[in-house]
């Protein structure tokens, strides 16, 4: 791992929201971040969050201690998430799409202080309370749609009651800073604990130094900000240049982020853009896209999933910017593997990003030739530093220095990667590696075809075979027959799919990324 000459390590002594408000503070009537309600300026951004810091150590918490971070994308989210790092606090930013089974597992095992959650969101929360055998001192609501609870406080007077902090907690850029938890697509999430340093990196090698943000930029992410994608898009890479960032509370449907695109909040119209393969693919095939001339985007980043060659030129074709594919995990905190602004090679994933070495490893753990699918490791500065409480997981991942993803992929002779699908989704067939998303991105190249999955089954021999559940475009028709013909027009013929069943949608995480374990799942059960 070779890091770039020009970058300066953080020092023996960093807190990573601090050094965030440092770099801005010159900037203080610039508006940070816009929502539905409103503008935070730089200035009113530095208030708040060292407000917060004191108003969280008011309540007895302690350095380290975890505090649960349960909220909608807005204003007090970025509020929330540095106010607890500034005070040495460790705060726990949770997906708000899950369940209070989910929300009662995630208490008891970050044993949470605390928790700041959006008033919509409350509710919920009161459910996983209930279930839980877990206290917390005090639940903070943002914008509170009912009366509250003794044991709760609206945000906007528990910021008030208390002062500005003078100074952040002395913490180093080693020591735990937040956490995230994992997607969960198997079993529990895995609750991923990042240091103060680890933002600063993703930061400073991608933000910086591959998209190229400046203070100029507008940005915009489909990606919430409690996953490690949406984090960075929105919060880690503006802020460290100065940038605005517009922040949506509501899901991101084409209809929602077209208004955003056009100069829904604010009138501002976003510069840059991030998105990922399955909302790129059903705003294509919105009948309400918008035209280039009405957008200002000069850069579309994508990640979450490998992005299909032709979902990237028709975009490209449609608004003239190329969108920039790369891979990252909750892992490794955000994309090390990565195309770049002006040099896109759609179909592949890019080439790794300064600061990281990419390595590809066959069953027998040593390296494989160009050309051939190896398991991919990836070694960088901004690796998670543990699974909380999971030390099996944590061996198996964090492997001396590298970290293994669980992904397949192939190094081409241009020194770009190509993606072959996760390492437990790979297909053997006839003695060869098949690899679901090539058969999926060949799919949706046909005119009907909006989504693809594709699994492996067993014939009557106990054989794998491949089959491919497919989601038709509104008012699109085809046969099984015709699509078959269609991949091996394209693919070399033992990858065509041996069975087509055509569905209304696609089992999908909440970040959009395809469950096939579940449409296996459904396989085996005969539904």
């Amino acid at each position: 791992m070779t890091l770039p000459d020009d970058i300066t390590p953080p020092g023996e002594s960093f807190n990573f929201a601090a050094h965030l408000l440092t770099l801005n503070e010159g900037r203080a009537g610039k508006a940070a971040f816009i929502d539905d309600h409103g503008t935070l300026t730089y200035g009113a951004l530095s208030q708040r969050v060292r407000q917060l810091a004191t108003a969280l150590q008011s309540l007895g918490l302690r350095r380290e201690e975890r505090v649960l971070l349960l909220m909608h994308d807005g204003n007090d989210w970025p509020v929330s998430f540095l106010g607890a790092m500034y005070a040495g606090l460790v705060p726990v930013a949770v997906n708000t799409l899950l369940t209070a089974d989910d929300y009662a597992y995630m208490l008891e095992h970050s044993r949470a202080q605390a928790v700041l959650v959006s008033g919509a969101l409350l509710p919920t929360l009161t459910s996983a309370l209930v279930k839980s055998d877990h206290e917390v001192k005090k639940v903070i609501v943002s914008k509170p749609a009912a009366p509250l609870h003794p044991s709760e406080v609206d945000f906007e007077a528990f910021l008030a009651a208390h002062p500005a902090a003078a100074k952040p907690a002395p913490t180093g850029p080693d020591e735990p800073g937040f956490w995230l938890y994992s997607s969960g697509s198997t079993g529990r999430p895995k609750g991923t604990v990042h240091s103060h340093g680890n933002p600063y990196w993703t930061a400073e090698l991608y933000g910086k130094r591959v998209l190229k943000l400046t203070e100029d930029d507008v940005c915009f992410s489909a990606a919430k900000l409690f996953f490690a994608y949406g984090l960075g898009n929105a919060l880690s890479f503006p802020m460290s240049v100065g940038a605005t960032t517009l922040l949506m509370g509501e899901r991101p449907t084409p209809d929602a982020t077209f208004k955003r695109w056009t100069g829904g909040i604010g009138g501002l119209k976003p510069t840059v853009f991030y998105g990922a393969p399955t909302g790129f693919a059903g705003m294509l095939a919105h009948p309400a896209l918008p035209s280039r001339v009405d957008v200002a985007m000069r850069l579309v980043s994508s990640a979450g999933e490998a992005l299909p060659a032709e979902l990237g030129e028709r975009f490209k074709a449609h608004f003239g910017v190329d969108i920039v594919d790369g891979i990252g995990s909750t892992e490794m905190l955000h994309i090390f593997l990565s195309n770049r602004p002006g040099n896109v090679r759609y179909g592949t994933t890019g080439w790794p990003v300064p600061g990281y070495t990419i390595a590809l490893r066959g069953d027998d753990g040593g390296p494989v030739p160009d050309g051939e699918p190896g398991d991919l490791y990836i070694q960088g500065p901004s690796a998670a530093m543990m699974y909380w409480g999971n030390r099996e997981k944590t061996r198996d991942t964090f492997q001396g220095g590298w970290t293994k993803s669980g992904d397949k992929y192939v190094r081409n002779p241009d020194g770009t990667y190509t993606y072959g699908g996760r390492s437990d989704d790979m297909l053997k067939v006839s003695g060869i590696y098949v690899s679901p998303f090539e058969v999926e991105a060949t799919l949706i190249q046909h005119a009907a075809v909006l989504e693809a999955a594709v699994i492996g089954v067993n014939d009557a021999d106990g054989l794998t075979k491949t089959k491919a559940f497919v989601v038709l475009k509104a008012g699109q028709s085809t046969t099984e027959a015709e699509l078959k013909a269609f991949v091996k027009d394209k693919l070399a013929p033992y990858k065509y799919p041996r069975q087509i069943a055509f569905v209304q949608d696609l089992p999908k995480t909440a970040t959009g990324k395809i469950q096939r374990f579940k449409l296996r799942e459904l396989e085996q059960a005969g539904t």
